[in-house]
Parts: C-alpha cells; structure tokens; sequence
C-alpha cells in the first residue's frame, strides 16, 4: 500500500488549497502546505468578551453592539489571504475535507468549551440544496469529533434569507439577519440540556451581525449560556488591504 501512495503522488501529487504549489512529499496528503499553515495568523486576545484588539482610547469596539446574551466569541484566525482561499474553496468549490483543517485550526487556539452543545448556523432549505451542504454544519462537526461534543443541528433554524451578505455595511448587515433565525425552546424534561451551553458555530465572522441574530433567537427561546465560535474573522478595518 505504501508503494501504491508513493506512485500515486508521483503521478498526481496534491497541490496546497492556498498558494497551488504542488505539496511536498512532507505534506502528501494535506490540502494545505505547512508553509500556509505557517502563515495562518491566530487572534491574540485583547477583550475578554470576543478577543478582538482593543484600541488605546474607549472600549471594544467589535462586542458593544452584540446582545448581553452572547457572552463570549472566539475565532481560530484572522481573516488573511490563506484563511480566506481556505474558505472560499469549502463554500465555493466543494472541498468539504476543508472543514476538518478548519476544525484543527480551532482546536489549536480556542479551548474546548465546558458542558456545551454545538449548534451551527443554519442555510435556509433552498440554498442548503443548491450548496449541497452546510459549511458551518461541516466546521461543527469535526470540532465534535476532537472535542467529544453534541452538535444539534436543528436547535436553530433560518426562516428567511435575503442574500449575500458580503457587500452590505455593517448596519445593513444587522437588518439583513433581524429576525431571520427561529429556535427550538430547551427540552425541561432533560436537566443536562437545560443548563447547557449553546455555543453557535460559523465558518467567518465579519461584523457578528449573524452571531447576534442566533443569539438573540436562541435567548428568546429560553437558552440562557450563549457562546460562539468561527473558524476565521475579518480583519480589523486599518489592516485590510483595499
């Protein structure tokens, strides 16, 4: 069998997901090169609430508009050009064996949360059909997978959808998700559930307009410890390059 890989990745050898250079006998089987693992850069921490670097004058700026529900967020990377193709070719292209390099991202820099569920972020019907999958589905359950952790997939729900959110401001985006999700109420019959964590799961965070609407579905129907988890967050405003 060892003789069979070698020959396959001589003859097709696997190029890295982030810079296409064709991977090193070291990395046979990674669809990401360890120089773009390298180069993957993990938040550093900064408010206590959601890591994001604070600036010199005032408080944080990312959190203050969340809701007191949402009581903590936490994110693998930053949004770099790496992050991003990583990204892009799990929701775009199908390379669903992505959400497990995320995963391992996550795991290395964000603790593994205490008596928790995993609830991802939800697509609505249609476009979970035309996708073919859920990317923050996929991302949540390989974190299970290292954590030994429940996912609930049906905890949370999109009820309606009104299209990309990516050229949209940061207010825009708020009104984009208000009222979007709707959630199932904690079952009072099982003790455990009902003193859960409910951490909400998504691939990128960029303003946490999204975050917010869960949360606040997922408050108003009773769950009361409220975390989240992205794989990846967009860069402070002064460091994109325009």
């Amino acid at each position: 069998m060892h003789v069979v890989a070698a020959l396959e990745q001589l003859l097709l050898p696997n190029a890295c997901v982030a810079c296409d250079h064709l991977s090193r006998p070291s990395d046979a089987d990674a669809l990401l090169c360890s120089a773009c693992r390298a180069r993957l850069k993990p938040l550093t921490g900064g408010c206590p609430r959601c890591h994001q670097p604070v600036p010199l004058i005032g408080g944080c700026r990312c959190c203050r508009a969340w809701p007191a529900e949402l009581r903590w967020v936490r994110s693998g990377v930053w949004l770099g050009r790496e992050a991003r193709e990583i990204v892009h070719h799990l929701k775009y292209d199908g390379y669903t064996p992505l959400a497990r390099v995320m995963a391992d991202v996550v795991a290395r820099a964000v603790p593994v949360p205490a008596a928790s569920v995993l609830v991802p972020v939800p697509l609505t019907p249609s476009r979970h059909k035309r996708r073919g999958f859920n990317q923050a589905a996929l991302l949540a359950h390989a974190l299970a997978a290292r954590w030994r952790l429940p996912v609930r997939e049906r905890l949370l729900t999109r009820v309606r959808e009104r299209g990309s959110q990516t050229a949209l401001t940061p207010e825009e985006r708020l009104a984009n998700v208000t009222g979007a999700f709707a959630a199932a109420a904690p079952p009072q019959a099982d003790a455990e559930q009902v003193h859960a964590e409910v951490v909400i799961v998504d691939d990128v965070l960029t303003t946490g307009a999204t975050l917010s609407a869960a949360a606040t579905a997922l408050s108003g129907a009773g769950w009361r410890r409220l975390g989240a988890i992205t794989f990846a967050r967009a860069l402070p405003y002064e460091q994109r390059v325009v």
